[in-house]
Formats: C-alpha cells, structure tokens, sequence
C-alpha cells in the first residue's frame, strides 16, 4: 500500500520576491504537500495521535511564511521544508509552493517550484550540538541579532544559535556549565557565544533585570520562574521573538516529573504570562525532546513583541 497524506491548496501570506518593492507588502501564496508517511496505525486505530495532524501541518506552513522574508521563493520553500521534517514524522515531503499573483504581465498563472526532500536529508543536516526539534523548528523566526539563552546549562541551544550566526549569552547561576559552555564554544570557533552567570531566583523579593529592549530572541528551555516574565518581555527588541517550552501540569499528573508542581504550567497559564505578545504558535500535549526519553507533556511557545 502505497502511504501519503496529501494536502492541496493551502494559502497563506508571505514576503517573498526578487525585489524589495516586492518585499514590501506580503503577497498570496499556494502550497501543495505530498507527505509520505505512515498511516497503517490510524486506519486500525482511528486516531489522530497515530497520524500526522495535518491541521497542525497547515499552521507551521502559515507560521514560517508569517516570519521570514526572501528574495527567492526556493529559499521559503527550503524553510517551510526543513520545519515540516524536523517536526513531523514525514519520510519524504513534496512542496509545491508558488505565487498566485506574479507580478509578471505575460504570466496569467503561477509562477513556483516543487522540490522533494527525504528525510535523510533534513537528517545530514541535523546540528551535533543535539537542540531542540522545537527550537530547530522555530529557529529562523528569530530575526538575526542578540540572543539570550535562559537557563542555558552547557549551552546546546546556545551553541546551536550561535553556529546560525547569532550573537548568543547564555545566561545560568552553574559556573561548571558555563565553564564547560566556554570551552566548547571555543572548540567550535564560536566567538560571537558568550556567558553570563547569574542566580535569577536569589532574591525572590526583587525581579531580576536582564536589559531594556536588548534582544532580537530569547529562549528559555525546562525552566519556569514565574517572577521573571516581565524581565523577559522587557528585555526584548520591538520585533523580538520569545521561544519557550516547559512541563505542562499533565506531565506531574501522569509521570509525577517534575515532582513539584510548583514547576509545571497549568493549562494555556504561559499565553497569559506572556501577554501582550504576539502568539505566532502555540501548543500544548505529549512532545518529543532530547532531554527525556518518550514523550513529555509541554507548552510551546513562539511570540513577537509588537
């Protein structure tokens, strides 16, 4: 049996041209995906947890075209390729994406490509330094600029920015994790990667101030300090995106991890600590990480400051 999960027609909004007038205001786009993958579990189980959630697929495809600008439409079709992969549990992907309106006066049709990626190769170009699906998923929403890492431990989302071309800091109250954050940066030649060590939690009378509008991103990965949050929206740029993961209050009722509470989210509690950001996605359920084996239950977060 021949296995695909086809997606025909899906419009969406993006930046994309040769030109900057044509950069200037988003433009109509189509995308068409082929998605080659297995649905043998969800014919027996007639479940959406055995399938790929095309719904969710759709989003991320509106997601990328929402927060990128390119000059050429392969470039947003290799974006949009590489997140669906990372994400999903696709064995070959097939793009379709094309202009519904050329600004071409002989062109009465689109004008487009169609690439097919493997898996294997989205697999070759996976970074060693072991990030986030989530974060290489979300990454290139993150305008080039000054990043800082929250609780970056030994710094492998720092050092993964940082081999993007950010400016990272990554900022930890454990001197041994940043030393050994240090010496890896530095075998990996990645002089625009620095350090910051500071106890956030010290003081819990006093916030923490971590700069006025000083970062184009901030991450912050399986850490929750409630306290901290209007540091982390002051501290970022006009345009600056938040990309944030942690537990999910499910995840102590079912795996008793953390084992307290305290460091869980409730239900849909980070949209409201991160008011009055920009929500560009937002999800909450079973996920895979690279820190925990199986699946954890989590809150994903990616937000701009207006």
């Amino acid at each position: 049996m021949s296995e695909a999960i086809i997606i025909e027609g899906i419009r969406f909004q993006a930046r994309c041209g040769v030109t900057p007038d044509e950069r200037q205001c988003p433009q109509p786009l189509l995308a068409d995906l082929e998605l080659a993958c297995s649905v043998e579990d969800a014919i027996h189980s007639d479940s959406l947890t055995k399938t790929v959630d095309y719904a969710r697929v759709v989003q991320r495809v509106i997601d990328v075209g929402a927060t990128h600008e390119n000059a050429l439409i392969e470039r947003l079709t290799d974006q949009i390729a590489q997140t669906l992969l990372l994400e999903f549990p696709i064995q070959r992907l097939t793009i379709w994406l094309r202009k519904a309106a050329p600004p071409l006066p002989d062109v009465s049709g689109s004008v487009g490509v169609r690439l097919t990626y493997p898996r294997t190769q989205a697999i070759d170009s996976a970074s060693p330094f072991q990030p986030s699906p989530f974060l290489q998923a979300t990454a290139h929403m993150i305008p080039k600029g000054k990043v800082l890492d929250v609780a970056a431990g030994e710094g492998r989302h720092a050092l993964y920015l940082a081999s993007q071309g950010y400016e990272v800091i990554g900022l930890d109250r454990n001197e041994q994790a940043l030393a050994t954050l240090t010496r890896k940066a530095g075998e990996h030649h990645l002089p625009n990667l620095s350090t910051w060590n500071m106890d956030l939690e010290q003081d819990p009378a006093t916030l923490p101030s971590l700069s006025n509008q000083e970062y184009d991103g901030i991450l912050v990965f399986f850490y929750l300090f409630r306290s901290l949050f209007p540091s982390l929206l002051q501290a970022l740029k006009p345009g600056g995106v938040l990309i944030y993961e942690t537990f999910l209050i499910d995840n102590h009722v079912r795996y008793q991890h953390p084992r307290n509470k305290e460091f869980c989210l409730e239900r849909n509690e980070l949209l409201h600590l991160t008011h009055p950001l920009r929500v560009l996605h937002y999800e909450e359920g079973p996920n895979a990480s690279s820190l925990h084996p199986g699946p954890a239950i989590t809150a994903r977060l990616v937000a701009q400051k207006p």
